[in-house]
């Protein structure tokens, strides 16, 4: 068990240090681990609206923050290349999301195109059932990611690995909001990269 969380620990920091230094998308993660919480209480309550808060505001603001603000370059602070980076990264890699993003912006023009999605499901026939029908297509879309990764990563790395990054992926919201509360006043500050030094300590 000590194992388990240990390894849960590492991930974590990876992520951070690797992938969080730009003050803009720590404060998009911040946004975004807020309304993930949300999406957790409205699948108790709306799945549909889960699905449509989770891809909408949290998935969307969440990696926005990586691609359009995360720098790209050497990383002077951890002294790796982005290629590198990419290449022992454990979750979703930049071509990965790609996939995963390109597959969630298909699936509205695959379910207007049929909106029994090929007789899986009882078609709607009305705008707001459509936006119905697309937030559970979408809430099973984000589920699925999880549980592909998680099985994929049994595989490659094995078990401890997998379950380690599903409790990562699926806690992240809790742990961004007590690590990154802080980014948007020192974004107003004008701080636009987060300087590090807890981190260039520990290398």
């Amino acid at each position: 068990m000590n194992e388990f969380f240990k390894t849960v620990e590492v991930l974590r920091w990876d992520d951070h240090r690797y992938y969080h230094q730009s003050r803009i998308n720590q404060t998009l993660h911040l946004i975004s681990a807020i309304s993930f919480l949300v999406a957790y209480a409205l699948l108790f309550i709306d799945p549909a609206a889960a699905g449509l808060v989770g891809w909408l505001v949290s998935m969307v603001t969440r990696q926005s923050g990586h691609v359009f603000f995360e720098p790209r370059g050497y990383d002077h602070v951890n002294q790796t290349t982005y290629a590198n980076k990419e290449s022992i990264k454990v979750g979703y890699s930049m071509r990965r999301k790609a996939i995963l993003i390109a597959v969630w912006l298909a699936l509205p023009v695959w379910l207007a195109l049929s909106p029994s999605l090929f007789g899986l499901i009882e078609p709607s026939t009305t705008p707001a059932g459509f936006v119905h029908d697309l937030g559970l297509i979408w809430l099973a879309l984000g589920i699925s990611g999880v549980l592909f990764r998680t099985l994929h990563l049994f595989l490659l790395r094995g078990r401890l690995t997998g379950l380690a990054w599903m409790t990562k992926i699926l806690t992240d919201p809790f742990h961004d909001i007590a690590t990154y509360w802080r980014s948007p006043a020192a974004l107003l500050r004008g701080e636009l990269l987060d300087p590090m030094e807890h981190v260039r300590h520990q290398r």
